[in-house]
């Protein structure tokens, strides 16, 4: 596998950097620890330029090649962690209790560090090499505040790349497609208002439990009966509460849930039939209801070209074979979407090997995959930059 030979040599202290990072977890926008070792070791590695608070608490920096002017290449790593307890007794386990990188963006930071280390030290290319340190990547859109900021503008981003860890498939291996490869992820939520009362006494109540349960199933219909088969998409109902006594009818239930969907026409169908049905469902049980539709990230489109060049580096690195161009994609969300809205790009998987899941409690990112993830991002900006 021809990695780097000097990304090799520093493989270890990459991998230390890693474990660090994992001890002490941080979450959405407070991830100043992360953001701060991050401006340091840029700093220390000679950027040319670092730039803290883009984003809130992004971190930038710029490497410019020795070969000559030319394009600028952003880089995306995110840095925050998920509010979730690791349970996998690991040397470096987390040393917040409801705090861990159970996503592998400390692996994502630690990699681009690397790379900047190594693209800093080497700089054998024309143009510029933009290493970006997203924050909130797990619900908090950060990606959205860095392009909000104007940092594609500022540093005239021509291109910008992403790359994300992925249990299951094998170290070495890279996965990635053109078009849609991750899915918009919006939110609902519905409140179902009737009549309380006492539970023995069920005709003298509107029963907002009952309308709940009516919803909740009717919901399921959209995909089967509305959303066209070869089309993908998700709706689940993922919380229900109401009540608090065995023998009392509430007055409330509640009811909240996710929409996964790869398509906007696909999107605006589901949000359409959402707003039209649970009202008349409800209206037949005799409550009334309240729903909110809140857009989350947009579904993640790659570039064609550009995902073309991705799959082109990755097996530069890893062989052909052991690169898929055309994954399945999957109904999990990505705020790197907003930064493909503005720049051509593309998003990639490297694969972590036999792990526990993304999210899991015994997750722990791959310490193996280092060199191979710190390669790719050297021979991207050193083939697209090349010397003049």
């Amino acid at each position: 596998m021809p990695t780097i030979n000097r990304i090799a040599d520093f493989h270890d202290e990459i991998t230390a950097w890693r474990r660090d990072l994992h001890q002490n977890p941080e979450l959405m926008y407070d991830v100043h620890r992360t953001a701060g070792i991050v401006a340091d070791k840029l700093k220390e590695f000679g950027c040319d330029e670092v730039v803290t608070g883009i984003g809130r608490t992004g971190v930038v920096g710029v490497i410019k090649g020795s070969k000559g002017e030319g394009r600028t290449i952003g880089m995306r790593a995110d840095m925050d962690a998920l509010p979730i307890q690791e349970i996998r007794d690991l040397p470096h386990k987390s040393a917040t209790d409801g705090k861990m990188h159970a996503c592998g963006h400390d692996g994502h930071t630690a990699m681009l560090l690397g790379a900047a280390k190594y693209l800093a030290e080497t700089r054998n290319f024309a143009g510029t090499a933009l290493v970006i340190f997203q924050p909130a990547e797990e619900g908090g859109a950060g990606g959205k505040e860095m392009v909000d900021d104007g940092m594609m503008d500022r540093w005239d981003v021509a291109e910008v790349y992403g790359m994300h860890n992925m249990p299951g498939l094998p170290v070495g291996e890279f996965s990635t497609r053109p078009g849609a490869i991750m899915a918009a992820t919006d939110e609902i939520q519905i409140t179902i208002e009737g009549c309380g009362g006492h539970a023995a006494q069920p005709n003298a109540c509107v029963d907002p439990t009952l309308a709940g349960a009516g919803i909740m199933q009717a919901l399921q219909s959209i995909v089967s009966r509305n959303v066209d088969p070869v089309d993908n998409a998700v709706v689940s109902v993922t919380t229900f509460h109401a009540g608090d006594a065995f023998n009392v009818i509430p007055q409330t239930a509640k009811l909240t849930g996710t929409v996964r969907t790869l398509d906007q026409g696909v999107r605006n169908l589901i949000e359409d039939r959402i707003k039209a049905m649970v009202p008349a469902i409800a209206q037949g049980y005799g409550c009334t209801t309240e729903v909110d539709y809140i857009r989350g990230y947009p579904v993640t489109v790659n570039h064609a070209d550009q995902t073309a060049f991705a799959v082109k580096v990755a097996s530069d690195v890893s062989g052909a074979g052991a690169v898929e161009a055309n994954m399945p994609p999957k109904l999990g969300g990505e705020d790197f979407s907003y930064m493909l809205e503005s720049r051509p790009g593309a998003i990639i998987m490297i694969g972590n090997g036999d792990t526990a899941g993304l999210h899991h409690p015994e997750y722990d990112f791959n310490d193996e995959i280092i060199p191979i993830g710190c390669s790719y991002w050297a021979r991207l900006v050193e083939t697209a930059l090349p010397a003049a």
